[in-house]
């Protein structure tokens, strides 16, 4: 008689899974096989991928697919599913119970509980520790941040450089796009060994909507955007960080819409804590707002005001649980956060500050260095 075991498992890409990446620290474009049971883990590798895996993947055993392979096809007449290769190593260990994470795909998990399996999903934080971010972790994310920083400084020289033309931005001759700094900061970043997505440099209108990343050509005398969450080639840690700046000169409003959004965001750093609830840091800076007349809302058809959450987790995911925001989340030491508030009104402009904070037992950390001013000089 044998006592029958649960195992976790995960059949992913580990180069878009970051669960597969955190558990095993191997980087592969295709799909592999991740089972843990009682403490020891195993990877299922093809012949293309075993050798590599077995010099740089953190896991107790790697077995090969293809004899696994061999074994399933011994009673078939078709080729053998993914599945059947995980049937064959689980049977061996007794498992009939399996934890899977929330994005496992419905065709494995179906074909799992026809085999006989209790297929039960865990959603995110799959790996809680994951959250608690290690010193080496904090490291990494502090060079994908040097990265950026750099890289907006390199930028935001090149529109110090520029020139205004009837409130357009022009260099060398030609209207400066947020094409041209996008690909101006991509370049940085591959060179400081970082890649950069999604970067956001918005202005006028653009900026109004927090994930426009902004096109054409950019606006002078009106807020600019820049929104940068790079990931570190090696590490494959995220660093995210947004300033906002303006090139010319700001209207009167504009200075006190920034002001309000720095303001409001250094008091909500300062708050930044092991056990605070990050739900009482956003309501706070909502009230903030309010208070100072700037309300939120629908006008002329779309949001304005303070309409997304304060911050977010930052790791392997550039988001990441715990959220700031409506819903509560207390904050652990350990955790790597941005505190981001934002403000957007058609008729004035857009201002959002971000940094990144580790939160200590004290208090936090402030990861961000670069400072924060509206107005190029």
């Amino acid at each position: 008689m044998y006592m029958s075991k649960a195992a976790t498992l995960i059949i992913a890409a580990s180069e878009i899974d970051a669960n597969l990446y955190y558990a095993t620290k191997f980087l592969a474009p295709d799909p592999f096989i991740f089972i843990e049971i009682e403490g020891t883990k195993i990877l299922v590798m093809n012949d293309l991928e075993i050798d590599r895996a077995r010099s740089t993947a953190t896991v107790d055993t790697i077995l090969s697919f293809s004899k696994y392979e061999e074994k399933a096809n011994a009673n078939r007449t078709t080729s053998p599913r993914m599945i059947d290769i995980v049937h064959l190593v689980l049977q061996e260990h007794n498992v009939t119970q399996i934890i899977v994470p929330g994005n496992f795909a419905f065709r494995y998990a179906r074909d799992l509980q026809k085999l006989g399996y209790d297929v039960e999903t865990k959603d995110d934080p799959f790996y809680e520790q994951r959250l608690l971010k290690s010193k080496e972790e904090v490291q990494s994310i502090e060079m994908a941040q040097c990265a950026t920083e750099e890289s907006l400084e390199i930028a935001l020289q090149v529109i110090r450089e520029a020139t205004i033309r009837n409130d357009t931005i022009y260099s060398n001759g030609t209207p400066l796009t947020s094409e041209k700094i996008k690909q101006t900061i991509h370049i940085a970043l591959l060179e400081r060994g970082c890649v950069g997505q999604h970067t956001i440099v918005a202005s006028g209108i653009h900026a109004c909507d927090p994930h426009n990343e902004g096109s054409g050509p950019l606006k002078a005398n009106t807020s600019i955007i820049i929104d940068i969450f790079p990931r570190a080639s090696k590490t494959r840690y995220f660093a995210d960080q947004t300033r906002t700046i303006v090139k010319g000169k700001a209207s009167d409003k504009l200075h006190r819409l920034y002001n309000t959004v720095k303001e409001a965001q250094q008091a909500a750093i300062e708050e930044v804590c092991d056990g605070v609830n990050g739900n009482d840091i956003h309501q706070r800076i909502c009230e903030r707002f309010e208070a100072a007349g700037y309300t939120t809302g629908l006008r002329d058809g779309r949001m304005q005001g303070f309409f997304h959450g304060t911050g977010h987790g930052v790791g392997l995911d550039i988001h990441e649980p715990p959220r700031v925001g409506k819903t509560k989340a207390i904050l652990r030491a350990g955790q790597v956060i941005t505190i981001e508030p934002g403000l957007y009104y058609l008729d004035i402009g857009a201002v959002r500050i971000e940094d990144m904070v580790l939160v200590t037992n004290t208090g936090y950390q402030n990861l961000t260095k670069f400072p924060k001013f509206l107005e190029l000089e």
